[in-house]
């Protein structure tokens, strides 16, 4: 597992600030979620990845070693924050296109939301 580069409290704190409209936390909470989804569901079969601000492998399976991952998952950061908080859910972030996901174990509706 990743080492943790949020404190929790302090990732908590940004992602309330950033649900209150202080659009400055977004980096912080997209990256403390990203690291909770790295600790609840541990793995490294899946990548997602959630530009500008950080990526995660997750999700137990096959390895990937080198280029490019067989399973991808990628958002907006505010995309990320509404699934991973349970705001918008993964089947309807994927009917809407809000979500790109390749591979066949790219699917996050076991492990979302987080929070």
């Amino acid at each position: 597992m990743a080492r943790r580069k949020t404190k929790p409290e302090d990732g908590r704190a940004a992602l309330i600030r950033f649900q209150e409209g202080d659009n400055a936390a977004l980096a912080v909470a997209v990256r403390f979620l990203l690291e909770e989804l790295a600790e609840q569901a541990p793995g490294n079969s899946v990548e997602v990845r959630v530009p500008p601000f950080g990526a995660t492998q997750c999700i137990e399976g096959p390895r990937h070693t080198r280029g490019t991952p067989p399973n991808v998952v990628e958002m907006s950061p505010e995309i990320w924050v509404r699934l991973a908080t349970g705001r918008i859910d993964w089947a309807e972030a994927l009917n809407k296109h809000l979500v790109q996901a390749s591979g066949t174990r790219a699917d996050l509706s076991e492990v979302l939301p987080l929070i």
